[in-house]
């Protein structure tokens, strides 16, 4: 099992420097950071008085780290979920907020638990979870991802706009769907046919 540290520096990497979509709600980001993040948080890392773009141009590596374990991994209670599932739903926390965790309460009630779908670990959610992961072992990992992926082209589906970052330009798996993919057993992930199936409507 990788350390928190290890889990968020490959976020980060995953994340990369600095970008400004106009078609990424997020807004502006570097490492993974929003100007939104850094607004709430209050970080004005310039002294200017205000929180802008220069600070987000600004925001080193390492604080990005910090953030996300302080902000995305202990503040919502990622620590208290069994340990495998910990990094795909960290790495989504980051991605979605707390959709991340809507999503695992979701699977965790496909499955025939009772629980509520809040987006807020609390001792519900960590004892679905455990008694899943005790059920299940590696498969509710899978699960997850998969969940995961499906999230992303749901998303795809509803807004155009986003379909970038599920599909490339030549039709084939875009950052998000390689993302949930890297936390899902090889013998799951989508071949490039039954990708390119899933997409076809988007033209």
């Amino acid at each position: 099992m990788l350390s928190v540290r290890q889990i968020a520096n490959e976020i980060v990497a995953r994340e990369g420097g600095y970008v400004n979509d106009p078609n990424d709600p997020g807004g502006a980001t570097n490492f993974g950071v929003t100007i939104h993040t850094m607004r709430r948080l209050g970080l004005d890392l310039d002294g200017d008085g205000d929180v802008d773009e220069a600070d987000v141009m600004a925001l080193p590596r390492d604080r990005a780290v910090e953030i996300f374990i302080e902000h995305y991994y202990f503040r919502p209670r990622i620590d208290a979920l069994p340990e495998p599932l910990q990094p795909s739903v960290f790495d989504m926390q980051v991605n979605a907020g707390s959709n991340a965790v809507r999503i695992l309460q979701r699977l965790l009630r496909d499955m025939g638990l009772e629980i509520a779908v809040d987006g807020v670990i609390g001792p519900q959610t960590i004892a679905a979870a455990t008694a899943a992961h005790d059920r299940a072992g590696a498969q509710l990992v899978d699960a997850y991802g998969i969940a995961r992926r499906n999230y992303y082209y749901a998303i795809a589906d509803r807004r155009p706009a986003s379909r970038r970052y599920a599909m490339r330009r030549d039709g084939g798996k875009g950052g998000w769907i390689v993302r949930a993919e890297e936390f899902i057993s090889p013998e799951y992930h989508l071949t490039e046919e039954e990708h390119r199936e899933r997409v076809a409507s988007w033209g």
